[in-house]
Order: C-alpha cells, then structure tokens, then sequence
C-alpha cells in the first residue's frame, strides 16, 4: 500500500476520539442502525467547528468461511476508509473484530458549520445526546479530511465490543437449531416404525439435513425390524 495513502487514514484513526460510546451492542439476528454526530475543527479557519450528524447500518453479523476473512463491504465510503479497511483485512489475524466480517451503509442527514471554541461545541452535542436517551448513539471527535474513516473506526471498536455476545448468541441458537434437528428426526423414526410408509420420507430428510452417512447404520436397522415385523 502506498505511504501517502497509508498516512492518510492512520491521520484520521489517530486524531479521532469517541467521546460519548453506544451503551447498546449490535444486534446478533438483525441490522442495527447507530446514529453518529461527528466533530471535526477546520484547519483552515478559527474557531469553526463543523458537526456531521447521519447513521451507520451495519447488516447482521455472521460466521464467514477462512477465505473471506477480513473482508468489509463499504457502501458509499471515501477511498481512505477503503484503504482503512485494506489495511484490516492485511491484518485480519491479529483483530478479533474481524472473524465474522461486516457491511457498512452510511447516510448523512445533516451538517453545520459553527462559530465556537471546539471543546464547547462537544459540550453542547454531548449534552444534547445525552437527553435523547439512545443507547446506539455516539459522539466523536474526528478530523475534518478524512472524515469517514472516523465512522469506520466508531464501528470497529463497536464490533469489538459487541463481538463476544453475537458469538455467543450465535452459538447457542446454532446449538438449539442442532437439538431441534435431532428430535424432529428421532421423531421421524419413531413415525417410520410404525408406519413403513414413512421410510422414505425419513430418508429424503437424513439426506437433505446431510446427515446420511452419520444414520445409515441406524436407518437400515429400522428397514430390518420393519421387514422382520411385516413377514
């Protein structure tokens, strides 16, 4: 990766502050939309601060395959984000975040600029948020140019955060997922032996659930003791 390009982003990931964090995590089983307001001073003018208020939708985290590791999908961000998001997935192996992969959908619904000391415009958003009550709202302090990679960093340290949970949510409905399977199909057989009629049904299910090598022995046991008991 280029040097300048490579500078650029770290520039931004440096000099960026969350000030006020998502009390909330993101959703296991759905989107989750947070609500940013982003600070940046001008470097170009005094005193003039401008505020980006917009949301973040990042799509239902899942367990990706070894190949697609690391990978992000950014919609509408600025090439430094990209180059951000270049360097993570180099990185992949040394950042938890980054084992089940997500996708960013970013909407700006408003900007100001303001007359003011910096630190008195945090003041003001920080308070102003607060009143809100939202548990998916941030306030952070960024830079100006480039702006957005402040908005993937907010989302990296939330995806770390949330990380731990939406595993463990994973796991355990992938585990009652697994426990349900197995008493639908021992139900199945239960069904099959007392009515042969339902043989083959029984074997399209252990075929499609792909679980046909692990019953075979057990299937042609009912097939035996079906046979046994009609002759």
């Amino acid at each position: 990766m280029d040097n300048k390009k490579q500078f650029d982003f770290w520039y931004a990931v440096n000099n960026t502050e969350l000030i006020s964090p998502p009390t909330g995590r993101l959703e296991t089983f759905g989107d989750t939309v947070v609500n940013y307001h982003l600070i940046c001073e001008q470097m170009d003018a005094v005193n003039k601060v401008c505020v980006r208020e917009g949301q973040l939708k990042a799509l239902k985290p899942a367990i990706i395959t070894p190949h697609a590791l690391g990978h992000i999908d950014l919609e509408e961000f600025g090439s430094e984000a990209r180059h951000y998001a270049e360097w993570l997935a180099e990185h992949a192996k040394d950042l938890r975040i980054l084992q089940y992969g997500f996708t960013l959908h970013k909407q700006e619904l408003k900007q100001y600029v303001v007359t003011d000391r910096i630190a008195n415009v945090v003041d003001r958003v920080k308070t102003e948020v607060s009143a809100k009550n939202d548990p998916l709202s941030a306030v952070l302090v960024g830079v100006d140019d480039p702006w957005e990679v402040c908005l993937l960093k907010l989302m990296i340290e939330l995806v770390q955060k949330s990380a731990q949970s939406n595993m463990q949510d994973i796991r355990r409905h992938d585990l009652n997922a697994r426990k349900s399977q197995s008493e639908q199909i021992d139900q199945t057989y239960l069904e099959a032996s007392r009515n042969p009629e339902k043989i083959n049904a029984l074997a399209e299910m252990l075929k499609q659930s792909g679980l046909w090598e692990k019953h075979q022995d057990r299937f042609f046991a009912l097939i035996k003791a079906s046979k046994s008991k009609n002759n």
